[in-house]
């Protein structure tokens, strides 16, 4: 029987989302690619970041079910003269 329900648990594993801006908490399934979770997040690739613990990722890679990423918005700003 603990069988079958660690069986049944590991499918109820999803990906841990942080967005920024604004600021809330997603979970959604995996696995899936980088560019997968900005397209179902209805978010622009090369308008945000994905960070991996503390390790930036490329829209071809590879997320997994127990991954916890955050996603942050490129924000690029100018001086002054």
């Amino acid at each position: 029987m603990a069988i079958a329900i660690a069986c049944c648990q590991a499918y109820d594993l999803v990906m841990k989302i942080q967005l920024s801006h604004p600021e809330r908490r997603v979970e959604i399934k995996g696995p899936k690619r980088v560019r997968e979770l900005l397209r179902d997040l209805n978010l622009v690739a090369e308008a945000h970041l994905v960070i991996r613990g503390d390790d930036l990722v490329t829209e071809d890679e590879m997320l997994k079910d127990t991954d916890e990423v955050e996603v942050r918005p490129v924000i690029s700003g100018g001086s002054k003269s």
